[in-house]
């Protein structure tokens, strides 16, 4: 095995883990050695073995394929199967709480991020709006037996989970990013509303009414982080200085949402797909090919952070007017029945 290999395999470990812990501890419960024997591998004095290859590569989930460039078409990504989902909100949000972390314990971190109609992490400023998502998503698609009999209403959020989100939200806006939204940001979103409201699946007509409210609470909040490039939870103030945010406009469409983050341990990538499942690669030869992408995608797009006032102003009023569309639906139908 050749020397640059085995500093690969190592690189793709240390970005897996914390910096505050021990390389050689960490690997070494896995391969049931020393750390003195892990080091010697880490400086390359010593081979890694076939064996210890393939219980690397399954603990802490690299191709070894793509470290040998065996087939440079075919990608090796990492996802939870839905079958095997033990979903609820807390678990849901204390998974993406991890990798979150796990990044920003990382020197110089860094997101970029394509938005499909819902930016995740920004709803994590307004709680209910996240609580219905996930709901939604439970009932509708995972089609869950413990969601079967249950119409969706207000029900407080228990105080683990809410600091779950707020502690998911705070560190998300401690990284930098670059972020691209479209024409249908919370278009879906708003639809799933009204679809819920007249399927007679949410119990309250004025609890539907009140999330499109909040949904346009949610617009103006991000607009005002648009407006001063900075990211901050809702009602509080925007800091002097970090929390980097630059709001892109692609006229056409993302096609998907996904996470591209790097640091100076790394870089990996996140896609959505089964709506809020999402599959994870560090395949070098995918990211440099989805990075070239995302550079073309950004210069592609109009910045609307800190500049570019009109765009910005007109693309807010538009998505508002969508919501106000659904608005006066579900106000016309409830008057009606």
């Amino acid at each position: 095995m050749k020397i640059d290999h085995q500093t690969t395999v190592f690189a793709l470990i240390k970005q897996t883990m914390n910096p505050k812990d021990s390389l050689g501890q960490v690997v070494g419960e896995v391969l049931s050695l020393s750390p003195d024997a892990v080091y010697r591998r880490y400086r390359g004095e010593t081979h890694l073995t076939i064996f210890e290859l393939e219980k690397l590569s399954k603990a802490f989930s690299f191709s070894l394929d793509s470290i040998f460039g065996m087939n440079k078409n075919m990608v090796l990504f990492n996802f939870k199967p839905l079958d095997e989902y033990d979903f609820s909100m807390d678990i849901y949000l204390q998974d993406m709480l991890d990798n979150v972390k796990l990044l920003k314990a990382q020197k110089n971190p860094e997101l970029i991020l394509t938005i499909d109609n819902t930016p995740f992490l920004q709803l994590l400023n307004y709680p209910h709006l996240i609580r219905f998502k996930l709901f939604f998503w439970a009932k509708t698609y995972l089609r869950l037996k413990e969601y079967e009999n249950i119409d969706f209403g207000y029900e407080k959020i228990s105080s683990k989970t809410f600091d779950t989100g707020l502690e998911l939200l705070k560190t998300y806006n401690s990284i930098p990013s670059k972020e691209i939204y479209d024409p249908e940001l919370l278009r879906g979103f708003a639809r799933e509303i009204y679809y819920y409201y007249h399927s007679r699946l949410i119990k309250d007509a004025e609890y539907a009414l009140y999330l499109l409210e909040v949904l346009d609470r949610f617009l103006d909040h991000l607009k005002a982080q648009a407006v001063v490039g900075k990211k901050f939870v809702s009602k509080s103030t925007p800091p002097a200085y970090g929390n980097d945010f630059e709001m892109y406009f692609n006229e056409t469409n993302n096609g998907n949402s996904s996470i591209f983050y790097r640091s100076d341990a790394g870089q990996g990538l996140y896609i959505s797909h089964n709506m809020l499942n999402y599959v994870h690669t560090t395949d070098k030869t995918y990211l440099d090919d989805s990075n070239n992408f995302i550079k073309k995608q950004l210069n592609n797009s109009s910045i609307m952070s800190t500049t570019n006032e009109k765009d910005r102003n007109n693309y807010f009023f538009q998505v508002k007017k969508m919501i106000d569309g659904i608005r006066k639906k579900i106000e016309t139908e409830s008057s009606e029945a």
